[in-house]
Formats: C-alpha cells, sequence, structure tokens
C-alpha cells in the first residue's frame, strides 16, 4: 500500500482498511477521509488524531474504554484485536510470571476504578518491569492528566500501527 492509493480510495474502502487503526473505533477513519488527499503517513496521522481531538469527551473516553487491559482478561481468553496481542507479546506481556500477572491484574483493577477507563501505554520498546514500573506511577496521577497521556499513547500507539501497514512500500513522506 502507499499514499497514493489511499488518496483514491473510496470512502467505504478507506474506513475498511483504517477502521481498525484506532481500538474499535473505526468513527476516526470515517472523519478523517474527508482531510484526503494525504502528502505521507505523517498527514494521514495526524488527520486521525485531528478526528480525535475534535470528538466529543464522551466520544474520546469511549475511544478510551475500547482499549483492552494490558495483560488483561480479554488477553487472557484470546480476545485481543491482532494489532493488540502482536503489541503486548512484544512487551512480554504474554510471558509475565505469577507475580507480575497479579501485580497487573491489581494495577488493571485500581486504575479502572480511579479514572474509568483503562491504563494505556504504546509498550513498543518497553518491558515487563518498565511497564508495571509505569504503570506504578501512573495510577497516583490525576484524572486529567491520565486522560490527556491515555490519548497521547492512543497516538503513539496508532502511528506505529500505520507505520507497520506502510513498511517498505515507498510510500511517500512519513
Amino acid at each position: 500500500m502507499n499514499v497514493a492509493d489511499v488518496n483514491v480510495m473510496d470512502e467505504a474502502a478507506f474506513v475498511a482498511t483504517f477502521g481498525g487503526v484506532f481500538e474499535h473505533s473505526p468513527w476516526v477513519a470515517q472523519r478523517a477521509f474527508a482531510a484526503r488527499p494525504f502528502a505521507g503517513v505523517a498527514a494521514l496521522h495526524a488527520a486521525m488524531v485531528a478526528a480525535v481531538d475534535a470528538a466529543t469527551a464522551d466520544e474520546r473516553l469511549a475511544l478510551l474504554r475500547a482499549h483492552p487491559e494490558l495483560a488483561g482478561r480479554a488477553a487472557v481468553r484470546g480476545e485481543l484485536t491482532a494489532d493488540s496481542t502482536t503489541e503486548q507479546a512484544g512487551a512480554g506481556l504474554a510471558q509475565c510470571s505469577p507475580e507480575e500477572f497479579a501485580r497487573i491484574t491489581a494495577l488493571n483493577r485500581r486504575y479502572n476504578e480511579r479514572f474509568g477507563f483503562p491504563f494505556i501505554l504504546a509498550v513498543k520498546g518497553w518491558d515487563r518491569a518498565g511497564i508495571i514500573g509505569e504503570f506504578a506511577r501512573r495510577v497516583e496521577r490525576d484524572r486529567a492528566s491520565e486522560l490527556a497521556e491515555c490519548l497521547a499513547q492512543v497516538a503513539r500507539i496508532t502511528r506505529f500501527r500505520l507505520d507497520a501497514m506502510f513498511a517498505g512500500t515507498g510510500s511517500g513522506p512519513r
């Protein structure tokens, strides 16, 4: 795939291609479609992030809530999206020791109770110990800071996903 191909897609094809980039939130792709033509992957991503920024507070909260917990129930049941499975496995979360799993489970519960949405971290480049440390640090923060941080982390995750989709295609400016 390259950006020139993206720029000639109709809306249905565009949403079918990019609707899963933002976890279970195809509305982001639907709204970003109007920003075509894109000069590159960076412009496509910027249009998608702008769609999130322009969304209502309830829509942004629903976007966050569409994300799975790290090493949470969905992961245990094998219900993660392919992207989330790959991302969490790449950070070693599928190989948690019983103690690490118990710690993450307790942090997930506390974080959700405190903030009303799951802890979100672009785990690429992190290891389990670092993730647990970051989780423990962030659970102590205020809700407004965490809401902003989680949206920033979603933007990072989605940029990684788009880069993977276009990797090696000569897609133009990034």
